[in-house]
């Protein structure tokens, strides 16, 4: 399995056994970490890998996913911040889970039992990892996803790669599961959107940012597989625009 088929398989896993996994193994994934480019080079990153195969740390998250090991994700706090911090980590999410691990990313919970800042970075957002207690995937056709009718907007047919690219977009995970990314399509091209919330409820919205970093990872996976050059832009004359319902995040177009 490599990164792309990842893509399709992996699901987020709350359940674990608590065995500890070998030294060699944890070097490997804070190495695999370091080669990950981001999104914005600019923003410095770092990981501390968090070991609770004893079980001390008991309570680390809201909705009790208790795991063997914790990674926590620091960066400096900048601009689009957490939208590289969703990049990165799912990059390393589906790395794992080619390791036969699963993951779960953590929201809102802090490392109190390690710590909050390195230097001038602070910790983003947290996951879970190790050994799943029962499968760490899934069939594509059982993710509870939204249908690409639902989620675009087609100006033009699109050609069968700016299709791959949707389908892995479209299975990307996101927090509780808002998809908050909207297409505009066209033959060879997709103009990413953020969908705005009229209400913040139970905290939905907050990581919009992240969500999309994750779906803008799978877009670049599959490119990188089908051999695209693809870049990922802001474009001038749509970031002037306003639009009622969302937001103009960034646009995905081949490299001419």
């Amino acid at each position: 399995m490599n990164l792309y088929e990842a893509i399709f398989l992996r699901k987020s896993v709350r359940n674990y056994e608590m065995e500890a996994l070998k030294p060699s193994l944890l070097t490997e994934i804070k190495d695999y970490c370091k080669q990950i480019e981001g999104l914005n080079p600019g923003i410095t990153t770092d990981i501390s890998i968090i070991d609770n195969t004893k079980g001390q740390y008991k309570r680390v998250h809201l909705l009790g996913v208790k795991a063997p090991y914790y990674l926590a994700f620091y960066s400096e706090d900048k601009d689009k911040a957490m939208l590289n911090a969703g990049y990165i980590l799912e990059q390393l999410a589906l790395f794992l889970c080619t390791k036969g691990l699963g993951t779960c990313f953590l929201g809102n919970v802090k490392p109190k039992f390690g710590n909050t800042n390195k230097g001038n970075m602070k910790c983003m957002i947290m996951m879970a990892f190790g050994k799943s207690r029962g499968a760490h995937t899934r069939k594509p056709s059982e993710a509870k996803r939204m249908s690409l009718q639902e989620l675009c907007v087609y100006k033009e047919v699109p050609r069968q790669w700016v299709k791959q690219l949707l389908e892995a977009a479209r299975l990307a995970p996101s927090s509780m599961n808002s998809q908050p990314w909207r297409f505009v399509v066209y033959d060879n091209r997709i103009h990413v959107f953020s969908k705005k919330h009229n209400i913040t409820y139970f905290g939905m919205g907050k990581y919009d940012e992240f969500n999309l970093g994750v779906m803008f990872s799978h877009l670049m996976i599959v490119a990188e597989e089908l051999w695209l050059d693809l870049d990922l832009i802001r474009l001038e004359d749509i970031s002037h625009k306003n639009f009622s319902n969302c937001d103009y995040v960034m646009s995905a177009v081949l490299r001419t």
